[in-house]
């Protein structure tokens, strides 16, 4: 037995010299360094290749919701037709149009960390409207969502009550 528990639990190897027990040590050690380095090293690039696809993911779905804020100008543009005899409607719906047209445009413009530390300022400088906004967001969507599950329920009753009185006999003429 070379190591092991003798005289009162002390490691001892039989025959050793008394710098090897050192230099073992100290391979041992410069052995768990490189192989940290390299997990350090591939923890990094883990981390890079991750941000790199999130920001792409990002600014990809950036894009996407530029083009969705241009699209709702152009349809309240397209709404203000019927306005033809009220010129106050129309200068208030075309200017909230041109102002969308202006977001869309910043949003393409800038980085997504530059629209999130804008964001980041605002909430900071004016808690209290940041807060009125949202309650106001939720309120109109939660509207939204109920006059469209009212138009989704109808709809399904209508359906499901012609299917129950079956397929109507065609005129004969």
């Amino acid at each position: 037995m070379s190591v092991g528990y003798q005289n009162g639990g002390k490691n001892q190897q039989a025959n050793a010299q008394p710098g090897a027990e050192n230099a073992d040590w100290d391979t041992l050690k410069n052995e768990v360094g490189e192989i940290a380095d390299t997990a350090v090293q591939r923890g990094r690039h883990f981390l890079d290749s991750a941000r790199e696809q999130a920001v792409g993911y990002v600014d990809h779905r950036k894009d996407n919701v530029a083009q969705s804020v241009s699209d709702l100008a152009v349809s309240l543009r397209e709404s203000t037709r019927s306005f033809e005899d009220r010129p106050n409607i129309r200068a208030f719906v075309d200017s909230a149009a041109e102002g969308l047209d202006q977001l869309a445009g910043n949003i393409r413009d800038r980085s997504f960390a530059e629209i999130f530390s804008d964001v980041e300022d605002v909430v900071r400088e004016r808690p209290a409207v940041v807060a009125a906004v949202t309650v106001a967001i939720g309120f109109l969507t939660a509207r939204f969502i109920k006059s469209s599950a009212e138009g989704l329920r109808q709809t399904h009753m209508a359906q499901t009550a012609q299917r129950r009185q079956g397929p109507r006999p065609q005129a004969r003429a």
